[in-house]
């Protein structure tokens, strides 16, 4: 038998499924990440880029857990903390939506600890 003396490698990654608010389980989409986010990023700094990288780093976080399947709420809460350090002001937006701000109090307790996580760290934009 011949031999090509040559070495290939296989990367597989182990699928994940969303489990969605209605019960549908639908194949983890990264684009689905960026659309959503893209959304809350409307004039703002952001570029396709930082939202690809966005998506790679929630994707990355969820695939770490080893859970196959995940609640769409829980690529939700994924988003948060590197949005946040993405685009404060695309933070708030995404969360008033996502953790359903019902009113002017739930915008200044958020405001308040982007503040306090400032105050804590003065080096962040």
């Amino acid at each position: 038998m011949p031999e090509c003396g040559r070495r290939f490698s296989t990367t597989e990654t182990a699928s994940l499924s969303v489990i969605k608010r209605n019960g549908v389980v639908e194949p983890f989409s990264r684009e689905k990440i960026v659309t959503g986010v893209r959304k809350a990023c409307q004039g703002r700094p952001v570029t396709d880029t930082d939202l690809a990288v966005l998506a790679q780093r929630v994707e990355e976080a969820i695939r770490a857990t080893g859970a196959s399947q995940i609640e769409a709420n829980d690529i939700g809460l994924s988003i948060l903390p590197p949005l946040r350090e993405l685009d404060e002001v695309a933070y708030l937006r995404f969360a008033s939506v996502y953790q359903g701000f019902d009113s002017l109090d739930d915008f200044e307790s958020a405001i308040a600890q982007l503040r306090v996580a400032h105050a804590a760290s003065p080096d962040l934009s």
